[in-house]
């Protein structure tokens, strides 16, 4: 093969390998398009009013995850292992293991004040925290369910306005 021949090999290899990575790259955009459509349906909510994060898409590949008892993977997953999970992929910040000691982290707040993001904490078993959830804003938040899995559920249904304690911000390791 002639040096020539050679570069115009060389030009055409490249010139594919760009325009299969730029088509992978619209595959994501399109795919992170989806997810955030998919997700604005579950909550009711404008798709603009989404934020582009990584938090929502996590939520969104773990949604009908079985719940499991102290489980922390795709075969099942506690209501603690749901958040730790999230936040360690999402923020980077790795928490505690139980709901009463993940309270025990985080600045407490009213409903009102919650932000995406922020944690909701009930007291279910004895009048103690025994379940938590992450808020996803238009008054929804994803948790791990004993009877469904990982869901999605609004603050204002009877059994989850019940027992709401009260909503935490996990400080921030900058």
């Amino acid at each position: 093969m002639s040096f020539r021949v050679f570069n115009l090999f060389l030009i055409f290899l490249f010139v594919a390998v760009g325009e299969e990575t730029k088509a992978q790259e619209m595959d994501v955009e399109q795919k992170n398009l989806q997810l955030r459509y998919q997700f604005s349906e579950l909550l009711k909510c404008d798709v603009q009013s989404l934020p582009d994060t990584d938090m929502y898409k996590t939520i969104y590949e773990w949604l009908g995850t079985p719940y499991r008892y102290s489980g922390d993977g795709k075969e099942g997953i506690d209501c603690s292992g749901f958040v730790c999970m999230l936040y360690k992929r999402s923020f980077d910040l790795t928490l505690a293991q139980s709901a009463a000691d993940i309270y025990k982290e985080v600045k407490p707040l009213k409903k009102s004040a919650l932000q995406e993001g922020d944690l909701v904490f009930f007291k279910i078993k004895k009048k103690r925290i025994s379940h938590l959830g992450v808020y996803v804003g238009n008054n929804k938040f994803a948790h791990a369910s004993v009877q469904s899995g990982v869901i999605i559920s609004d603050l204002d249904e009877p059994y989850y306005k019940k027992y709401f304690y009260k909503g935490g911000r996990v400080p921030r390791r900058d």
